[in-house]
């Protein structure tokens, strides 16, 4: 299966809080998503590995991504070396993306970044033809990061204003690492109700940003090109 789009994310649960509006969006418009988590999140806090599994499965159908895949690298200490690039080269050639959407470049999980730095290096040997997995070789057109903990300044925002509600559906899917009252589990910097709202805040602020009710920011390493001015906010 190609898709037009293949979100990634070190953990269950980053695509959703980083670019969720976004893929929903993409879905809408016909576009074939998928979302490849690199961990299985068992370091987190509060649930655990199974949980995740679980939740990131129910998050995907709130999407309506076409696929979603876990490569399980050991949350907190994958690195980005050969073995690792390997596996991301294999799946960018599988799925043939014209666009990956990866962690932020910095920000307060180190696995953010560290992940955000391994997807961009995959991508571009998933390039070179002398690299032999048996398939294809496969560079995608465009990396963008989306925006995480940190509040960096975007290089672009898209319009989302329909779909903040289908985010916000998809991350608390994820109903162990969200605030719940019943929840007995350690208090975490994102199970509180006011990051709950941050959420939403977020989405309404960056899209005050560009002159519409919501939006999602991304960054990229090179620079965007157009061919013409049509389609701008």
């Amino acid at each position: 299966m190609k898709l037009d789009i293949l979100a990634i994310g070190a953990h269950p649960d980053d695509v959703e809080l980083g670019a969720g509006a976004t893929v929903a969006k993409m879905v809408h418009d016909g576009k074939k998503v998928g979302i490849l988590d690199l961990t299985r999140g068992e370091l987190g806090t509060r649930g655990t590995a199974e949980t995740r599994d679980s939740e990131a499965a129910d998050a995907a159908k709130i999407l309506g991504v076409a696929v979603r895949e876990n490569l399980g690298f050991r949350d907190g200490f994958f690195t980005n070396d050969e073995a690792h690039q390997m596996k991301i080269i294999e799946i960018i050639r599988k799925y043939q993306p014209e666009i990956v959407l990866c962690n932020a470049i910095d920000d307060r999980h180190i696995d953010h970044p560290k992940g955000s730095a391994l997807v961009e290096d995959a991508c571009f040997l998933s390039g070179l033809k002398k690299i032999e997995t048996g398939q294809e070789a496969w560079r995608p057109k465009h990396i963008f990061h989306y925006i995480q903990w940190y509040p960096l300044k975007p290089d672009f925002v898209l319009d989302v204003s329909e779909f903040v509600e289908t985010k916000l559906k998809s991350c608390l899917a994820y109903k162990t690492q969200f605030f719940d009252a019943t929840n007995q589990e350690p208090n975490t910097p994102i199970s509180s109700p006011q990051f709950q709202d941050s959420i939403t805040n977020r989405a309404r602020d960056l899209g005050m940003l560009i002159g519409t009710e919501a939006g999602e920011g991304f960054m990229l390493k090179g620079y965007l090109g157009l061919k013409d001015f049509e389609g701008l906010v």
